[in-house]
């Protein structure tokens, strides 16, 4: 599997879909393109499904922190996302933690629905 992400507007959200080995480069390009979709048009909630083939390391999960800083990712948003390999979720955890101690959004949930429900209430 190659890494690659897809972004689609949905009627009231943003997904994203990420497949493949992670790292900071890939989270880059990723979220530089989500801003961007977010932005043009004026939504800013995202629900994130990734099947990541390999984790990143911790140096680059720590960095999603400053990512999401210069990239004006804050509390405008709502971000709700789903690893689907049990294998690269604790590097997700550790990436929510990092986002969380930073007043950063972004939340980890174990399913798209339940992701959904949060994403999508109030």
């Amino acid at each position: 599997m190659s890494n690659s992400f897809e972004i689609t507007v949905e009627s009231n959200f943003i997904r994203v879909q990420s497949y493949g080995r992670k790292d900071i480069e890939f989270a880059t390009d990723l979220w530089t393109q989500m801003v961007k979709t977010c932005n043009e048009d004026n939504c800013f909630r995202v629900l994130g499904i990734s099947d990541t083939t390999v984790a990143m390391e911790a140096i680059d999960g720590y960095e999603h922190a400053r990512l999401f800083e210069d990239l004006g990712i804050g509390p405008k948003y709502r971000i709700a996302w789903v690893e689907l390999n049990e294998k690269a979720r604790d590097m997700t955890i550790f990436i929510e933690t990092v986002l969380i101690n930073r007043g950063l959004p972004g939340r980890l949930f174990d399913g798209e629905t339940e992701a959904k429900a949060w994403l999508l209430g109030d």
